[in-house]
């Protein structure tokens, strides 16, 4: 019996790790995990310890796994990435987020495997229209704020160009993440979402501190960011791999811009305490590059046809708190 197999880079990270537990749910599949677990003690492995998994690939040895396994691959989910938006080595992020995606995506192309990546709304900059265009020259209008969206946003350019000659796998998505919160972030420390790292202070019962705003007409606490649930996110990479039709560059947000302040009135309401909120300096380092405002358009992913709805933030946030944060074991 053939087994179908799909390939997760990054797949005991935050985002991840999420994917790979919807993606198990389906008993017909193998899902197989390339990631690096590091120190036992920063718990990385937990992320992926309640979910079967049909293997285990180190980054080292995935080209040589995947040319001996390609006949069963059906998919490659490529989430492996530098993420942190402040890592000062520029050869190291161009390295993990754009010549490994690119060889990974012609290998796709050569044995016409699909391939589904992380891209981010970082690739925008310091726009105030995230609309939703992949087209060549949409995409080398960008100007990114730092190395990492600029990583992204070259690889995005990379594939539209490659699918626009013809060279590209059977299917080709990127997915522009926005600011993703959910469980499966102990491992991120600083790089976790605002809701994970206020959460010890809203469960404690003391104030938590947001970003002064530097921005006329912009209240401090009042930077506002699209907020989506790490569920939303595995839902869609999983209607993604039923759905092979669709192709192209895609905003993955909820929607709807919200405020860092309404994030933590939610999470305080989730834990059934009163919100206490103080302003603090924003680090001199961030000001000059720092986004204001981001909010995904989605209408080519429901064009796609992605039907579900998007996660409420007073949703996702009271899930997060109360099944995860809150408890014990917060992994999903």
């Amino acid at each position: 019996m053939t087994r179908r197999i799909i390939f997760v880079t990054g797949g005991a990270g935050f985002i991840g790790s999420n994917i790979v537990a919807k993606l198990a749910e389906d008993q017909g599949l193998d899902v197989v995990v390339c990631d690096r677990l590091r120190e036992a003690e920063l718990g990385k492995w937990r992320n992926i310890a309640k979910h079967p998994i049909g293997d285990f690939v180190a980054p080292e040895a995935m080209f040589d796994w995947l040319e001996k396994r390609w006949r069963d691959v059906e998919l490659v989910v490529h989430m492996g990435a530098v993420s942190s938006t402040t890592e000062p080595d520029a050869d190291k992020i161009i390295h993990s987020n754009f010549t490994l995606s690119r060889d990974l995506f012609r290998w796709c192309a050569d044995r016409q495997r699909r391939f589904v990546y992380a891209s981010s709304a970082a690739t925008y900059g310091d726009a105030t229209d995230f609309q939703d265009r992949d087209d060549v020259e949409s995409l080398t209008a960008l100007r990114p704020l730092n190395t990492y969206g600029w990583s992204k946003a070259l690889f995005d350019l990379f594939a539209a160009r490659q699918a626009a000659r013809d060279y590209a796998p059977p299917q080709w998505v990127g997915l522009k993440f926005f600011n993703v919160y959910g469980p499966n972030e102990e491992h991120k420390h600083s790089m976790k979402s605002v809701a994970s790292q206020i959460w010890p202070k809203v469960r404690d019962g003391h104030a938590v501190q947001l970003f002064k705003s530097y921005r006329e007409g912009v209240p401090d606490g009042g930077q506002s960011r699209d907020f989506v649930y790490v569920r939303d996110v595995a839902d869609v990479v999983a209607w993604l791999a039923e759905n092979e039709q669709v192709n192209g560059v895609y905003n993955l947000g909820s929607g709807v811009a919200r405020t860092f302040e309404d994030l933590a009135r939610a999470v305080f309401a989730a834990a059934g305490r009163p919100a206490q909120i103080e302003y603090t300096p924003m680090p001199p380092m961030i000001r000059d590059k720092y986004q204001y405002f981001t909010q995904a358009h989605m209408e080519r992913l429901r064009q796609a046809g992605y039907h579900r709805p998007m996660t409420s933030l007073e949703d996702g946030v009271g899930d997060y708190v109360k099944r995860y944060l809150s408890q014990p074991d917060p992994y999903r």
